[in-house]
Protein backbone atom coordinates (compact mmCIF):
# COMPACT_ATOMS: atom_id res chain seq x y z
CA UNK A 1 0.00 0.00 0.00
CA UNK A 2 1.37 3.75 -0.78
CA UNK A 3 0.22 7.03 -0.42
CA UNK A 4 1.29 10.27 -1.63
CA UNK A 5 3.43 12.94 0.07
CA UNK A 6 2.17 15.73 2.20
CA UNK A 7 0.91 18.26 1.16
CA UNK A 8 -0.54 16.65 -1.74
CA UNK A 9 -2.02 14.13 0.46
CA UNK A 10 -3.26 15.84 3.32
CA UNK A 11 -5.69 12.92 5.40
CA UNK A 12 -7.42 15.56 7.33
CA UNK A 13 -9.25 16.89 4.33
CA UNK A 14 -11.87 13.96 4.15
CA UNK A 15 -11.69 14.37 7.76
CA UNK A 16 -12.92 17.85 7.47
CA UNK A 17 -16.66 18.23 7.79
CA UNK A 18 -19.17 15.81 8.93
CA UNK A 19 -20.49 14.92 4.90
CA UNK A 20 -17.03 13.86 4.07
CA UNK A 21 -16.51 11.77 7.04
CA UNK A 22 -19.85 10.32 6.69
CA UNK A 23 -19.15 9.83 2.86
CA UNK A 24 -15.69 8.00 3.60
CA UNK A 25 -16.89 6.20 6.73
CA UNK A 26 -15.45 2.39 5.93
CA UNK A 27 -18.04 0.84 8.73
CA UNK A 28 -20.67 1.37 9.46
CA UNK A 29 -23.75 0.11 12.74
CA UNK A 30 -26.90 -1.36 11.35
CA UNK A 31 -29.60 -2.31 13.70
CA UNK A 32 -29.71 -5.32 11.14
CA UNK A 33 -26.26 -6.59 12.86
CA UNK A 34 -27.79 -6.46 16.37
CA UNK A 35 -29.24 -10.18 18.16
CA UNK A 36 -30.60 -8.95 22.12
CA UNK A 37 -29.55 -11.77 24.51
CA UNK A 38 -32.37 -12.08 27.46
CA UNK A 39 -32.74 -13.64 30.39
CA UNK A 40 -36.06 -15.31 31.15
CA UNK A 41 -37.18 -16.71 34.31
CA UNK A 42 -40.11 -18.19 35.73
CA UNK A 43 -43.50 -16.78 36.82
CA UNK A 44 -45.78 -13.76 35.74
CA UNK A 45 -45.36 -10.19 35.58
CA UNK A 46 -41.40 -10.57 36.99
CA UNK A 47 -38.68 -8.52 36.36
CA UNK A 48 -35.54 -9.07 38.30
CA UNK A 49 -32.52 -6.90 38.29
CA UNK A 50 -29.32 -8.85 37.87
CA UNK A 51 -26.50 -6.33 40.43
CA UNK A 52 -23.79 -7.09 38.06
CA UNK A 53 -25.34 -6.18 35.13
CA UNK A 54 -26.57 -2.62 35.03
CA UNK A 55 -30.16 -1.81 33.26
CA UNK A 56 -30.45 -5.76 32.82
CA UNK A 57 -32.87 -7.98 34.13
CA UNK A 58 -34.24 -11.72 34.50
CA UNK A 59 -37.74 -11.56 32.86
CA UNK A 60 -41.00 -13.65 33.37
CA UNK A 61 -42.04 -15.07 30.12
CA UNK A 62 -45.20 -12.40 29.25
CA UNK A 63 -42.38 -9.71 29.94
CA UNK A 64 -39.90 -11.45 27.40
CA UNK A 65 -43.11 -11.43 25.19
CA UNK A 66 -42.70 -7.51 25.48
CA UNK A 67 -39.10 -7.24 24.90
CA UNK A 68 -39.38 -9.51 21.76
CA UNK A 69 -42.37 -6.94 20.87
CA UNK A 70 -40.36 -3.61 21.61
CA UNK A 71 -37.04 -5.67 20.10
CA UNK A 72 -39.15 -6.04 16.45
CA UNK A 73 -40.34 -2.76 16.84
CA UNK A 74 -36.85 -1.31 16.78
CA UNK A 75 -35.97 -3.66 13.74
CA UNK A 76 -33.66 -5.55 15.48
CA UNK A 77 -33.65 -8.73 14.04
CA UNK A 78 -33.56 -12.03 16.62
CA UNK A 79 -33.10 -12.00 20.63
CA UNK A 80 -31.20 -14.90 21.87
CA UNK A 81 -33.07 -16.79 25.22
CA UNK A 82 -31.31 -18.19 28.61
CA UNK A 83 -33.30 -19.40 31.15
CA UNK A 84 -32.77 -19.01 34.81
CA UNK A 85 -33.63 -22.91 35.64
CA UNK A 86 -35.28 -23.21 39.35
CA UNK A 87 -32.42 -24.73 41.76
CA UNK A 88 -34.63 -27.88 42.39
CA UNK A 89 -35.12 -28.88 38.47
CA UNK A 90 -30.91 -29.14 38.01
CA UNK A 91 -29.73 -32.74 38.08
CA UNK A 92 -27.25 -35.36 37.09
CA UNK A 93 -29.17 -36.65 33.97
CA UNK A 94 -29.84 -33.24 33.32
CA UNK A 95 -33.93 -33.81 31.72
CA UNK A 96 -35.24 -31.02 32.00
CA UNK A 97 -33.18 -29.47 29.67
CA UNK A 98 -35.13 -31.20 26.34
CA UNK A 99 -38.11 -31.24 28.43
CA UNK A 100 -40.79 -29.77 25.74
CA UNK A 101 -42.48 -27.71 28.35
CA UNK A 102 -39.05 -26.34 30.01
CA UNK A 103 -39.06 -22.78 30.63
CA UNK A 104 -36.78 -21.57 27.67
CA UNK A 105 -39.24 -23.86 25.16
CA UNK A 106 -42.65 -22.11 26.60
CA UNK A 107 -40.88 -18.87 26.18
CA UNK A 108 -39.74 -19.77 22.34
CA UNK A 109 -43.64 -20.77 21.40
CA UNK A 110 -44.73 -17.68 23.31
CA UNK A 111 -42.96 -15.49 21.01
CA UNK A 112 -43.49 -17.20 17.85
CA UNK A 113 -47.14 -16.98 18.80
CA UNK A 114 -47.10 -13.27 19.49
CA UNK A 115 -44.07 -11.83 17.04
CA UNK A 116 -43.55 -14.54 14.87
CA UNK A 117 -41.62 -11.95 12.43
CA UNK A 118 -38.62 -11.75 15.31
CA UNK A 119 -35.94 -14.66 14.73
CA UNK A 120 -35.19 -16.47 18.31
CA UNK A 121 -32.19 -17.90 19.10
CA UNK A 122 -31.69 -20.48 21.85
CA UNK A 123 -28.74 -21.62 23.49
CA UNK A 124 -27.50 -25.66 23.67
CA UNK A 125 -25.73 -26.39 26.46
CA UNK A 126 -26.63 -28.86 29.56
CA UNK A 127 -24.58 -26.10 32.29
CA UNK A 128 -28.70 -24.20 33.02
CA UNK A 129 -29.90 -27.75 33.88
CA UNK A 130 -26.68 -29.59 35.52
CA UNK A 131 -26.56 -29.69 39.22
CA UNK A 132 -22.87 -29.77 38.46
CA UNK A 133 -22.51 -26.51 36.76
CA UNK A 134 -21.24 -27.98 33.39
CA UNK A 135 -22.20 -27.57 30.18
CA UNK A 136 -21.50 -31.31 29.88
CA UNK A 137 -22.39 -34.63 31.76
CA UNK A 138 -19.47 -34.70 34.38
CA UNK A 139 -18.51 -38.85 35.35
CA UNK A 140 -15.99 -39.28 38.13
CA UNK A 141 -14.15 -35.81 37.62
CA UNK A 142 -14.40 -35.82 33.55
CA UNK A 143 -16.41 -33.39 31.61
CA UNK A 144 -17.45 -37.00 29.16
CA UNK A 145 -17.78 -36.07 25.46
CA UNK A 146 -19.98 -38.26 23.40
CA UNK A 147 -22.56 -39.10 26.06
CA UNK A 148 -22.88 -35.08 26.20
CA UNK A 149 -23.50 -35.12 22.29
CA UNK A 150 -26.45 -37.41 22.60
CA UNK A 151 -27.97 -35.16 25.51
CA UNK A 152 -27.35 -31.80 23.80
CA UNK A 153 -29.28 -33.41 20.31
CA UNK A 154 -32.62 -33.93 22.57
CA UNK A 155 -32.28 -30.53 23.50
CA UNK A 156 -31.55 -29.30 19.89
CA UNK A 157 -34.72 -31.54 18.81
CA UNK A 158 -36.92 -30.23 21.18
CA UNK A 159 -36.17 -26.79 20.82
CA UNK A 160 -36.49 -26.73 16.94
CA UNK A 161 -40.05 -28.43 18.05
CA UNK A 162 -41.06 -25.61 20.08
CA UNK A 163 -40.17 -23.21 17.37
CA UNK A 164 -36.59 -22.14 17.46
CA UNK A 165 -35.40 -20.26 14.14
CA UNK A 166 -31.68 -20.70 15.15
CA UNK A 167 -29.92 -22.76 17.54
CA UNK A 168 -26.70 -21.83 19.41
CA UNK A 169 -24.58 -24.80 20.60
CA UNK A 170 -22.50 -23.11 23.48
CA UNK A 171 -21.04 -26.15 24.80
CA UNK A 172 -17.82 -27.04 23.04
CA UNK A 173 -17.95 -30.56 22.89
CA UNK A 174 -16.33 -32.42 19.77
CA UNK A 175 -19.12 -33.50 17.21
CA UNK A 176 -22.26 -31.94 18.40
CA UNK A 177 -22.57 -30.23 15.44
CA UNK A 178 -22.72 -33.17 12.88
CA UNK A 179 -24.88 -34.62 15.20
CA UNK A 180 -26.94 -32.27 15.62
CA UNK A 181 -27.38 -31.42 11.78
CA UNK A 182 -28.27 -34.79 11.48
CA UNK A 183 -30.65 -35.31 13.75
CA UNK A 184 -32.61 -31.76 12.23
CA UNK A 185 -32.52 -33.35 8.92
CA UNK A 186 -34.01 -36.82 9.89
CA UNK A 187 -36.54 -34.97 12.13
CA UNK A 188 -37.86 -32.53 9.06
CA UNK A 189 -36.37 -29.09 10.50
CA UNK A 190 -34.13 -28.29 7.37
CA UNK A 191 -34.57 -24.58 7.71
CA UNK A 192 -33.52 -24.58 11.61
CA UNK A 193 -30.30 -22.74 11.44
CA UNK A 194 -27.44 -23.38 13.56
CA UNK A 195 -25.41 -20.49 14.99
CA UNK A 196 -22.25 -22.48 16.17
CA UNK A 197 -20.28 -20.81 19.28
CA UNK A 198 -17.27 -22.38 17.12
CA UNK A 199 -14.28 -20.48 19.29
CA UNK A 200 -15.58 -20.14 23.07
CA UNK A 201 -12.92 -19.33 24.97
CA UNK A 202 -12.35 -20.43 28.86
CA UNK A 203 -13.05 -16.72 29.83
CA UNK A 204 -12.58 -14.48 32.77
CA UNK A 205 -15.33 -12.35 31.33
CA UNK A 206 -17.75 -14.33 31.87
CA UNK A 207 -19.05 -13.85 35.55
CA UNK A 208 -21.57 -11.68 35.44
CA UNK A 209 -23.67 -13.94 32.73
CA UNK A 210 -23.10 -16.92 35.19
CA UNK A 211 -24.61 -14.89 38.19
CA UNK A 212 -28.06 -14.35 35.70
CA UNK A 213 -28.08 -17.97 34.58
CA UNK A 214 -27.73 -18.60 38.64
CA UNK A 215 -24.67 -20.72 37.34
CA UNK A 216 -22.03 -19.25 39.61
CA UNK A 217 -22.84 -21.31 42.62
CA UNK A 218 -23.14 -24.55 40.94
CA UNK A 219 -19.88 -24.87 39.04
CA UNK A 220 -17.46 -27.35 40.27
CA UNK A 221 -14.51 -26.62 38.86
CA UNK A 222 -13.81 -24.55 35.85
CA UNK A 223 -14.24 -24.99 31.93
CA UNK A 224 -10.79 -25.19 30.64
CA UNK A 225 -11.04 -28.94 29.09
CA UNK A 226 -13.51 -28.20 26.95
CA UNK A 227 -13.56 -24.20 26.47
CA UNK A 228 -10.58 -23.07 24.38
CA UNK A 229 -7.36 -21.77 25.80
CA UNK A 230 -7.11 -18.13 25.31
CA UNK A 231 -3.82 -18.17 23.89
CA UNK A 232 -4.61 -20.15 20.96
CA UNK A 233 -5.26 -18.46 17.70
CA UNK A 234 -4.89 -21.31 15.21
CA UNK A 235 -7.20 -23.74 17.01
CA UNK A 236 -9.95 -21.37 16.83
CA UNK A 237 -9.98 -21.24 12.67
CA UNK A 238 -9.35 -24.99 12.88
CA UNK A 239 -12.78 -25.13 15.39
CA UNK A 240 -13.92 -23.34 12.62
CA UNK A 241 -13.78 -25.32 9.46
CA UNK A 242 -14.70 -28.74 11.32
CA UNK A 243 -18.06 -26.52 12.67
CA UNK A 244 -18.76 -25.35 9.02
CA UNK A 245 -17.88 -29.06 7.45
CA UNK A 246 -20.54 -30.59 10.03
CA UNK A 247 -23.33 -28.06 8.90
CA UNK A 248 -22.74 -24.74 10.94
CA UNK A 249 -24.34 -22.08 9.03
CA UNK A 250 -23.06 -19.15 11.14
CA UNK A 251 -20.07 -19.06 13.55
CA UNK A 252 -19.11 -17.21 16.86
CA UNK A 253 -16.51 -16.14 18.58
CA UNK A 254 -16.96 -15.51 22.26
CA UNK A 255 -16.22 -13.53 24.07
CA UNK A 256 -16.12 -10.49 21.87
CA UNK A 257 -13.43 -7.08 21.93
CA UNK A 258 -10.63 -9.40 23.63
CA UNK A 259 -10.65 -11.77 20.78
CA UNK A 260 -11.57 -9.55 18.26
CA UNK A 261 -8.12 -10.51 15.63
CA UNK A 262 -9.90 -13.92 16.15
CA UNK A 263 -13.02 -12.62 14.61
CA UNK A 264 -10.77 -11.18 11.66
CA UNK A 265 -8.72 -14.34 11.04
CA UNK A 266 -12.03 -16.11 10.79
CA UNK A 267 -13.48 -13.85 8.68
CA UNK A 268 -10.69 -13.58 6.18
CA UNK A 269 -9.91 -17.56 6.28
CA UNK A 270 -13.81 -18.57 5.73
CA UNK A 271 -15.75 -16.05 4.48
CA UNK A 272 -18.97 -17.56 6.55
CA UNK A 273 -21.42 -15.34 8.36
CA UNK A 274 -19.32 -14.37 11.53
CA UNK A 275 -20.83 -13.20 14.47
CA UNK A 276 -19.26 -11.82 17.93
CA UNK A 277 -20.61 -12.02 21.59
CA UNK A 278 -19.72 -9.17 23.76
CA UNK A 279 -20.35 -11.05 26.66
CA UNK A 280 -21.33 -10.18 30.13
CA UNK A 281 -18.28 -9.13 31.69
CA UNK A 282 -17.57 -6.95 28.24
CA UNK A 283 -20.79 -4.85 28.98
CA UNK A 284 -20.33 -4.72 32.89
CA UNK A 285 -16.66 -3.03 32.71
CA UNK A 286 -18.38 -0.19 30.10
CA UNK A 287 -21.25 0.35 32.33
CA UNK A 288 -19.79 0.02 35.29
CA UNK A 289 -17.62 2.86 33.80
CA UNK A 290 -20.22 5.05 32.73
CA UNK A 291 -22.47 5.13 35.66
CA UNK A 292 -19.43 6.67 37.30
CA UNK A 293 -18.70 9.56 34.89
CA UNK A 294 -15.55 7.71 33.99
CA UNK A 295 -16.33 7.00 30.49
CA UNK A 296 -19.18 8.73 28.03
CA UNK A 297 -21.91 5.32 28.10
CA UNK A 298 -23.50 6.26 24.75
CA UNK A 299 -20.35 7.15 22.67
CA UNK A 300 -18.64 4.15 24.36
CA UNK A 301 -21.29 1.54 23.48
CA UNK A 302 -21.31 3.03 19.74
CA UNK A 303 -17.21 2.74 19.39
CA UNK A 304 -17.35 -0.97 20.84
CA UNK A 305 -19.78 -2.36 18.19
CA UNK A 306 -18.21 -0.89 15.25
CA UNK A 307 -15.11 -2.59 16.78
CA UNK A 308 -16.77 -6.14 15.71
CA UNK A 309 -17.71 -4.77 12.27
CA UNK A 310 -14.58 -3.66 11.53
CA UNK A 311 -13.10 -6.91 12.94
CA UNK A 312 -15.43 -8.56 10.04
CA UNK A 313 -18.35 -9.17 12.08
CA UNK A 314 -21.83 -9.73 10.58
CA UNK A 315 -23.58 -9.16 13.79
CA UNK A 316 -23.25 -8.84 17.56
CA UNK A 317 -24.83 -10.43 20.65
CA UNK A 318 -24.88 -7.81 22.67
CA UNK A 319 -26.99 -6.34 25.62
CA UNK A 320 -26.91 -3.08 24.06
CA UNK A 321 -29.38 -4.17 21.08
CA UNK A 322 -32.47 -1.90 22.15
CA UNK A 323 -30.10 0.81 23.22
CA UNK A 324 -28.08 1.03 20.26
CA UNK A 325 -31.20 0.55 18.11
CA UNK A 326 -32.83 3.65 19.68
CA UNK A 327 -29.55 5.50 18.48
CA UNK A 328 -29.57 4.13 15.42
CA UNK A 329 -33.57 5.12 14.71
CA UNK A 330 -33.33 8.78 16.04
CA UNK A 331 -30.22 9.12 13.61
CA UNK A 332 -31.87 7.96 10.88
CA UNK A 333 -35.35 9.89 11.73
Amino acid sequence: MTTGRYPATRFRRTRSSDALRRLTRQETLSVDDLIWPVFVMEGENGRDPIASMPEVARLTIDNVVRAAEEAAGLGIPAICLFPYIDPSLKTEDCAEAWSADNLSNRAVRAIKAAVPEIAVMTDIALDPYNINGHDGYVVDGEIVNDKTVEALVKMALAQAEAGADILGPSDMMDGRIGAMRAALEDAGHVNVSILSYAAKYASAFYGPFRDAVGASGALKGDKKTYQMDPGNSDEALRLVERDLIEGADMVMVKPGMPYLDICRRVKDAFGAPTYAYQVSGEYAMLMGAAERGWLDGPRVMEESLLAFKRAGCDGILTYFAPEMARVLTARQG
